[in-house]
This record gives C-alpha cells, sequence and structure tokens, in this order.
C-alpha cells in the first residue's frame, strides 16, 4: 500500500510546488481545490508523469459540512494517507472598520475551522503520522493590514501547538510561516524585492526554500510543535 499525502490548495502556487515535491519524494498525492479546477487537473497530469498516483478532491472549505466530506473521500481513495498540509487559505486586505460577518466567517472557517477539522478528521486514520499547516511570518506581528487574514493565522498557530501536544506521540504537528516567497497574483518580483530591501537578508525567497523546510520537518522524526519561519528574518522587524 503506497503512502500519501493531501495537499489543500495543492494545485497552485506553494501548494503546488509541495505537491511536486511530495510526489518525488515517493507519495501518491490528493490535491484539494475549490474553484481552480484547471490548475489542479495540470498539476495532477505532472504528478502522473512521475509514475505517482495523484486524485483531485473539490471541497470549499468555507462551509464546514464540506469540509467534513474531504478526509473521508480521500481516505476511500488512499487509505495509506499519512501527510496533511493545510496550505489553502484566503488572502484578503480588508480594513477592521469593513468586516462583515459575512467576510469574518468566510476567513475564518477558510483558514482556521477548516484545518482544525480536517486535522480532527485526519487523526482517526490508522495512518496518520504528521500535518504541516502553511502559516505566515505575521503570527509573530501586530499588523491590521489583512486583519481577518492574521487573526486567522495566529489563531491556526496556536492550534498548531496545541494539537502536537494532543496528538503526539501518533502524529507530529508543526508550521511554516513564510514571507516574501511569492508575489501576489496581481504583483510581479519586483514587489517581493521591494519588501526583501527591509529584511535583515535583504534577498526575496522562492518556493524552493519552503520545500527545504517541508523536507526537514517530514525527515526529522524528533521536531513537533514547531512554527519554522522562512521568511529571510522579516518577522524580526
Amino acid at each position: 500500500m503506497s503512502k500519501a499525502a493531501l495537499i489543500t490548495g495543492g494545485g497552485k502556487r506553494l501548494g503546488k510546488a509541495i505537491s511536486l515535491n511530495l510526489a518525488d519524494w515517493g507519495y501518491d498525492i490528493a490535491i484539494h481545490y475549490n474553484r481552480s479546477d484547471k490548475e489542479a487537473i495540470e498539476t495532477a497530469d505532472l504528478i502522473l508523469e512521475k509514475g505517482r498516483q495523484c486524485e483531485i478532491f473539490q471541497s470549499n472549505l468555507s462551509d464546514i459540512k464540506q469540509v467534513r466530506t474531504l478526509l473521508p473521500r480521500v481516505f476511500e481513495v488512499f487509505p495509506a494517507c499519512s501527510i496533511l498540509v493545510n496550505s489553502a487559505s484566503i488572502f484578503e486586505n480588508i480594513s477592521f472598520e469593513d468586516i462583515t460577518e459575512e467576510i469574518f466567517d468566510r476567513d475564518l472557517n477558510t483558514n482556521f475551522k477548516a484545518p482544525f477539522f480536517l486535522s480532527q478528521d485526519f487523526s482517526k486514520g490508522d495512518h496518520s503520522e504528521l500535518i504541516i499547516n502553511m502559516l505566515d511570518m505575521r503570527i509573530d506581528k501586530i499588523e491590521t493590514e489583512h486583519f481577518t487574514y492574521n487573526l486567522s493565522k495566529k489563531a491556526l498557530r496556536d492550534f498548531t501547538l496545541m494539537a502536537a501536544k494532543a496528538l503526539g506521540p501518533k502524529i507530529r504537528v508543526n508550521g511554516i510561516c513564510p514571507g516574501p516567497i511569492l508575489p501576489p497574483p496581481d504583483k510581479d518580483i519586483k514587489y517581493l524585492e521591494q519588501i526583501a530591501k527591509n529584511t535583515p537578508l535583504k534577498k526575496p525567497g522562492n518556493p524552493q526554500y519552503i520545500i527545504t523546510a517541508v523536507k526537514y520537518i517530514l525527515d526529522n522524526p524528533f521536531v513537533t510543535g514547531q512554527c519554522l519561519f522562512v521568511d529571510g528574518g522579516q518577522h524580526l522587524i
């Protein structure tokens, strides 16, 4: 029975990079997507070309009813799924005074509530070993831009630590906190370069730095409850 991994938002951006590399490391891949079906299919095709099995699973993570059906569907196809990567998130810059109940629920459900209950469902698997939560370097800062996004990632950080304690020794739980790795869809590398000027290392990142962090967590069975900053030191300023 082949080992497998579920990556939420696994068809694009950092989720895609993680999916492809886990396939290179010998894992069959379950790719979750919401509306990015084209990207999910394209990524799945690349994984199939590597000789690994891959299936895509649609789910709106802001809808808890859909969230609770995702892991059962994945386990049906990949009963030996041993890794969960909570990568999908909503990143919106909405100021505090403009946040509605609808925006609050959508952001917190997708970025925090979904990873919470996916982790709970994942913990019931016979082969479950590792959860990696994609956080953000902002969890160590007090910033009011992207208000609900920052709030949700701070909550997910604390959940990461609590879950590591609650789920050991069966399951390790860790987080990765990216900094300027990829520009937003409407920006280019110059956007990252401008941000990087104010970081200690003064250079933008790239997805390979995140992959190196994932590999470290994967390969070190004595690491749990850690939130690894991969941000060029941006959280220090």
